[in-house]
Order: C-alpha cells, then sequence, then structure tokens
C-alpha cells in the first residue's frame, strides 16, 4: 500500500513543492487548507487532481482531529504558519496564534487521533535571533528576537516535549531562508528577481530596497523540502539545521538578478530608508547543517547564482506571458470577426 502523507499549509510554497514531491515517490496526498477547498490555489494546480483537500482549522482541534481520521497519515507535515517576518510586529497575536497555539492543537490531534504517525515541524532560523556565534547549529542558544522567531521558539520546544512526554516520532526541521518562484512578491528575492525582470522588459524603471549590505543564507526551497523528508525517514526522530552555510549580500543578489538580464544594478536601484528592517530583527544568521549532511545524506543541489537565474527566469517568463495577453486576445477576438 501506499503511504499517506498530511500537510497543513500544502497551498504555501513548501507545501505545494511538498505535495508534489510526495506525489512523485507514489505517496496519498492530504493537504490542509483554512480556506474553501473550492478555491483556486494558485501552487496546486500541477497537482490539484492528484491531491485530496482537507478543511481544518489550526486553532481547532475536533477539526484536526476528524481530518486526520479521514487522511489515517503515515507522515504529518506542519507547515502552516505566517511566514513573512515583518509583518509579525504588524500581527503579533495572529502570528502566536497559527504558529504557536496551531503547532500545539495540531501536535495535540495527532497524538489522539494519529499516534503512530511521524510529524515533521517546520522551526525557523528566526528562533536564534541574534545570536552570539555564527554558523549556527544545533547547539547554538534559542533567543529569538521577532514575533515570529518567539512563536517558531515556542512550537520547537513543545515538539521535543510531545517527543519526550508521550513518545512521538516529533522532529523539527531548522530552515533558513529558502526561495523559489512561489514565493510571494513580499519577499526580498522574490521581489529583486521580479524587479529585474520587469525592468528588462520595459514594465517598470526603478527597484527600490533597503539595506544593501544585509545578508541571508539564501537556498533553494525545492532542497529543503527534500530535507523534510528525509527527517521524518530517519530511525529516530530528532532535530536539524538545513542551510548552504554561505551567506550573501542584498547587493550580491541585485547583481547577480541583473546581471542575468543584461543591467548594471547601479543604474536601476535605489535605496529607502524605509525599506531598512530595525534593530529587533535578524544579524548574522547563517546555518551550519553538517548533522544534516552526516546523518541525512542532505545537500543542496542549486547554488545562490542558480537560485537567483531561476527567479529571474521564472518572473520574465510570468511577465512576458502577461504582456502577450492582450495582443492575444485581440487576434482571437479579429479571428472570430
Amino acid at each position: 500500500m501506499s503511504r499517506r502523507a498530511f500537510i497543513t499549509g500544502a497551498a504555501g510554497q513548501d507545501g505545494s513543492l511538498l505535495a508534489e514531491q510526495l506525489l512523485g515517490e507514489g505517496y496519498e496526498v492530504f493537504g490542509v487548507v483554512h480556506r474553501s477547498i473550492s478555491e483556486r490555489y494558485e501552487n496546486l494546480e500541477a497537482v490539484r487532481d492528484q491531491i485530496e483537500l482537507l478543511e481544518a482549522d489550526l486553532l481547532d482541534g475536533q477539526s484536526l482531529v476528524r481530518a486526520l481520521e479521514l487522511a489515517r497519515p503515515d507522515e504529518v507535515f506542519n507547515l502552516a504558519a505566517p511566514s513573512f517576518v515583518p509583518m509579525s510586529w504588524e500581527q503579533p497575536v495572529l502570528t502566536a496564534e497559527f504558529a504557536a497555539v496551531g503547532a500545539t492543537t495540531l501536535l495535540e490531534a495527532v497524538r489522539l487521533a494519529a499516534p503512530r504517525a511521524r510529524f515533521y515541524q517546520a522551526a525557523s532560523s528566526e528562533i536564534f535571533g541574534d545570536p552570539r556565534s555564527a554558523p549556527q547549529d544545533e547547539q547554538t542558544p534559542i533567543m529569538p528576537v521577532t514575533p515570529y522567531g518567539a512563536a517558531k521558539a515556542y512550537a520547537f520546544f513543545l515538539v521535543r516535549s510531545y517527543r519526550r512526554r508521550y513518545g512521538l516520532h516529533a522532529s523539527s526541521g531548522i530552515l533558513f531562508n529558502h526561495e523559489s518562484p512561489r514565493r510571494p512578491l513580499d519577499f526580498l528575492p522574490r521581489k529583486v528577481a521580479h524587479g529585474a525582470a520587469s525592468i528588462a522588459l520595459g514594465v517598470t524603471k526603478t527597484l527600490r530596497v533597503g539595506d544593501l549590505e544585509s545578508r541571508r543564507d539564501w537556498g533553494f526551497a525545492g532542497d529543503y523540502v527534500r530535507a523534510m523528508s528525509l527527517i521524518v525517514r530517519q530511525e529516530e526522530p530528532d532535530d536539524y539545521v538545513i542551510a548552504t552555510g554561505v551567506t550573501h549580500s542584498v547587493s550580491d543578489l541585485l547583481a547577480c538578478a541583473f546581471e542575468h538580464v543584461g543591467l548594471d544594478w547601479r543604474e536601476h536601484v535605489e535605496t529607502d530608508d524605509a525599506l531598512r528592517r530595525g534593530s529587533a530583527e535578524l544579524h548574522n544568521l547563517v546555518g551550519d547543517s553538517t548533522k544534516a549532511r552526516e546523518r541525512l545524506g542532505w545537500e543542496p543541489s542549486v547554488d545562490f547564482r542558480g537560485l537567483v537565474r531561476l527567479l529571474v527566469d521564472a518572473d520574465l517568463e510570468r511577465l512576458q506571458a502577461r504582456r502577450d495577453e492582450p495582443s492575444n486576445s485581440a487576434s482571437a477576438r479579429t479571428g472570430q470577426q
């Protein structure tokens, strides 16, 4: 019999990529969405007829128990939570509800309805906050500085507690920044890629960004989703840092994106102090994934340059398709006449 996976946040970047990966491995996939299952979910369009969507509320334990009883999963992946860090300052209560309380509710539902299932919690490098040392690994002290980081830290500690108290096969992946064309434009790599593509096509003329020297450990989301599967398939549950171990600055990101479309970023980019993130944000975050590489056999397959080019190419394709739509529609109407 095929294995069965239960994914919360199935319509997001990571959830949709994970669903596609598991379907390709022969899994039956059940995806939890907060809105109606009849709505259009762009990230799931390629597999919409292969995945069973379930309506459930992460803050409603009974709805989760019912969904788990229906799915009877072998593996549960909790990927549902607001993920744009700056927004957590504007909606700290909502962030706490879904990233912390929601994880608690799901753990309880799994304990009651699917105790043999292997559980994966999406943790984040945000739990390290402003670390005293770099790079960060599984032993680095957890000192979050954002509402999002604090909520994720709570969930991370609770997974450990449930693992110890109830013997659940519950693990966390401490994922550093990971991107793909499925990211919203709020996220800087996608914003830069879209900006470079739109300027190259003459749609816009300038791109505004904040701190050019800010650095991040950026990887490809497809690689990080692959790590999630490897984590839950380990004989013993544990926690793993997933990262490239290499940082790049915002100016590196800009240079790579604009070079890919044959432009000099310095001629098209403006800095805006209003876009700089405050002092209570991230500092010197770079991950040490030695444990994951040695125990899971995981390593990233897409480097920084490859990631940026992938993002730019995807936005070039999107923008070109939109630009062609009016002429195609006009041609169609002319042909009909």
